[in-house]
């Protein structure tokens, strides 16, 4: 059989599905070394073929194509479709430990199973990002929750453990779907369209989340789309602004530090916090200008404060995983310091604990290491809520855990968050950390911390954040206010 013959054959959609399973197949008869001429013979073959016969169909036509006749098909027979989108979760973990070789194998399997799973009219397609489509067959007395109970099977069918030769691998996925009647007299495109959006939904609660395409979802969609779109333009054009927080030591009063908290400043919406524009960018390029945003903005502010007489020891900023991870980091981190005259150890870098927490990164690792080497602070943020280990939290090189807000709230009246917070504290101790507390609204709050031991607090009992032209105030006045309460408590003091 020729080369083009061999490569027509495999060119279809139901056929090359079937090739991620072949490499399974050779991974365990052969090893790792029998999937490189199934790899390098697949890609020849496809390589022939496409030179004979031109620029191939994108799968996502492919997939519409199948929706419109699946449509008409029920408009003619009264039967009903529908379409699943399917995204594995954290793929690339996968990657990290198992290797590029088995995590593709892996995949091949769910993609195997996932076909399995399915009825004979169904379709899997294998979109060109890596997530999965299926178009149901037309059904009669489809609804709602037919869809769902299809959804959750396909999990189920996917997060089955899989066996490796030392270790076993469990891969989840979460789903988004668009049932047609949701979009009446909509075409094929408009019914993948709307799955995907409903999957990038189900992704942004992943593990194994199942989301519905939805008007309202679709608004949602919208409107982080068009804060996306300008939101580089918004950097550039100074909307973007550094907020600055204060943190207090409880032990002497004095300010020890400010948090870089980042701040829209839209021209028609008004001033947007994070968690109004952050989900509209995660995963982009744009975290990284965000990040490097606040960095510029907090050691600036730094400076400036400097040369008013108002010494802040340090800036913390939080970045992302997605941050943490660039090799470029360090070095970027450095340039920025040496621009505004200031040593290392007037940068924090927070990382979030779900950071930590998530299986092993090397690259966070080696970056946080030599962020710390440089003489920078890292603090891990959101303390118990990311389920951290003791072995995660040694494994990096942390200065200070901030207790979650969560685990402050009321503490002076809550002996159960008191004993929480003893144990936080008890734990950090024995580590050699710091302990800095967030949120803390009340004196009540701040005056239990602080006998409580935790070192530093932060939160609208001190102040709000502020733009940097107004922290300059804030500081003069609380370093008066600190200074009469330092005056009276000496005048109190019993003589000798």
């Amino acid at each position: 059989m020729t080369l083009a013959r061999i490569a027509d054959r495999i060119d279809r959609p139901g056929l090359l599905l079937f090739l991620p399973a072949a490499m399974l197949l050779a991974l365990m008869l052969g090893g790792e070394v029998a999937i490189i001429p199934l790899s390098l013979g697949t890609l020849a073959a496809v390589a022939a073929m496409r030179r004979g016969r031109g620029t191939a169909v994108p799968v996502s036509d492919q997939v519409a194509r199948a929706l419109d006749l699946a449509l008409a098909e029920g408009t003619a027979t009264g039967a009903s479709t529908g379409c699943f989108v399917i995204q594995f979760d954290d793929a690339s973990d996968l990657c990290d430990r198992h290797g590029r070789v088995r995590q593709s194998g892996l995949l091949a399997a769910c993609i195997a199973r996932l076909r399995g799973a399915l009825r004979p009219g169904d379709r899997l397609y294998a979109l060109e990002d890596g997530s999965m489509a299926v178009v149901l067959g037309p059904t009669l007395r489809l609804d709602f929750e037919a869809m769902v109970a299809i959804a959750g099977r396909m999990q189920l069918v996917v997060q089955q453990p899989m066996a490796l030769s030392l270790d076993v691998a469990q891969v989840t996925c979460s789903i988004g779907f668009c049932h047609a009647r949701l979009l009446p007299g909509a075409d094929g495109r408009a019914l993948l369209d709307a799955a995907q959006v409903a999957a990038d939904e189900a992704g942004r609660h992943r593990p194994a989340a199942i989301r519905a395409h939805t008007a309202d979802l679709a608004g949602m969609r919208a409107a982080r789309d068009a804060l996306r779109a300008g939101f580089a333009a918004a950097i550039d054009g100074g909307q973007i602004r550094a907020h600055f927080q204060p943190q207090v030591s409880t032990d002497s009063g004095e300010v020890t530090g400010v948090e870089a908290l980042a701040r829209w400043h839209h021209p028609e919406r008004g001033i947007l916090a994070p968690g109004q524009f952050l989900p509209a960018i995660e995963g982009t390029e744009l975290m990284q200008q965000l990040g490097q945003a606040m960095i510029a903005q907090g050691l600036a502010a730094l400076a400036a404060w400097e040369k008013a007489g108002l010494r802040v020891p340090t800036v913390a900023v939080n970045l992302s995983a997605q941050e943490l991870r660039d090799p470029g980091l360090p070095e970027r981190l450095r340039w920025t310091l040496d621009r505004h005259d200031l040593a290392p150890g007037r940068l924090t870098i927070e990382v979030l604990e779900t950071v930590i927490a998530a299986p092993s990164d090397d690259a966070i690792a080696r970056n946080i290491a030599r962020i710390s080497e440089m003489g920078c602070g890292v603090d891990l943020d959101d303390f118990g809520t990311g389920n951290a280990s003791i072995t995660s939290i040694r494994r990096f090189a942390l200065r200070r855990l901030k207790i979650d807000r969560s685990f402050v709230r009321e503490v002076d009246v809550d002996r159960g968050q008191q004993r929480i917070v003893t144990a936080i504290l008890a734990m950090a101790e024995q580590l050699g950390l710091d302990t800095l507390a967030e949120g803390v609204e009340t004196p009540g709050e701040h005056a239990m911390l602080a006998q409580l031991g935790c070192g530093h607090v932060q939160g609208y009992v001190l102040a709000r954040p502020l733009p940097a032209e107004e922290v300059a105030a804030w500081l003069r006045q609380y370093r008066d206010r600190l200074a009469r309460a330092l005056r009276i408590g000496i005048r109190a003091e019993p003589p000798n």
